[in-house]
């Protein structure tokens, strides 16, 4: 796909990274009741990282989380390392500390990505409970919304430079070789993710402005900046940034 066909994103810039979190906890819930509302049931694919872990935490407080029917919640999540849920790595770990275990959400409501065990037996587990979810004839996911973030060398999820899932074309889920940390990643592939309804990137901090500067405006180089993979065909695209991330952008990227 050439570069000029790119969903134009949504960019929003904030003073800090705390801010980010609240605007993007704001933002979570306002989809949510959104969805509710018009579908009956809001489906969101949950991130990893310390960002992400601030916006949940404030969704499990009543300034944020109380705005939402948790019963009608369903969360999915976007990649997973491959270790056990109790894992210090675990971003189900993360994800349920910070905020599944504190909010009236059922049990059945969070679908877990395994980490244990046989990474491709794992993907294709997910990809079954996701075709499960959404329906046999659905051609991809239909999630409410996704979550990511993008690290330093440009990646998203679990989808890093140079690795074979940036090839996906077919598949929602795949097991994804990383070798710099010699091991699989369980991860949502692009076109999975690109078909979301809304997804929304959190960025912050000073080592992601460079990258960040080169992912929105620089040459279209997916293999070494997967997160110019995420493409919308028809959902929104949005970029949740602070100063700091944001400082090699020019002015007319703040929305």
């Amino acid at each position: 796909m050439p570069a000029d066909d790119r969903a134009t994103p949504a960019i929003q810039i904030f003073a800090d990274a705390n801010e980010v979190a609240r605007a993007a906890a704001l933002r979570f819930v306002e989809l949510g009741r959104a969805s509710v509302e018009a579908r009956g049931r809001f489906s969101v694919a949950l991130a990893g990282g310390s960002t992400p872990k601030r916006v949940y935490e404030l969704l499990a407080g009543e300034d944020f989380g109380a705005g939402l029917d948790w019963s009608n919640v369903h969360v999915f999540f976007g990649d997973e390392r491959c270790v056990p849920p109790d894992d210090a790595d675990s971003n189900y770990r993360m994800a349920n500390e910070a905020l599944l275990s504190r909010v009236a959400l059922p049990e059945e409501n969070v679908h877990r990505m395994r980490g244990e065990g046989d990474a491709v037996a794992n993907a294709r587990l997910y990809e079954d409970e996701l075709r499960g979810f959404f329906g046999e004839g659905a051609a991809w996911p239909d999630l409410d919304l996704v979550m990511l973030g993008m690290g330093d060398d440009g990646h998203t999820a679990s989808l890093f430079p140079g690795t074979h899932a940036l090839d996906a074309r077919a598949a929602w889920v795949t097991a994804n070789w990383v070798e710099k940390f010699d091991t699989y990643r369980v991860t949502l592939t692009a076109p999975a993710i690109s078909h979301a309804r809304h997804i929304m990137f959190i960025v912050t901090g000073a080592g992601k402005a460079e990258r960040l500067q080169e992912v929105i405006h620089g040459a279209h180089d997916p293999h070494r900046l997967p997160s110019q993979l995420i493409r919308p065909p028809a959902g929104a695209l949005a970029w949740f940034l602070d100063e700091a991330a944001a400082a090699k952008l020019s002015g007319k990227d703040e929305g």
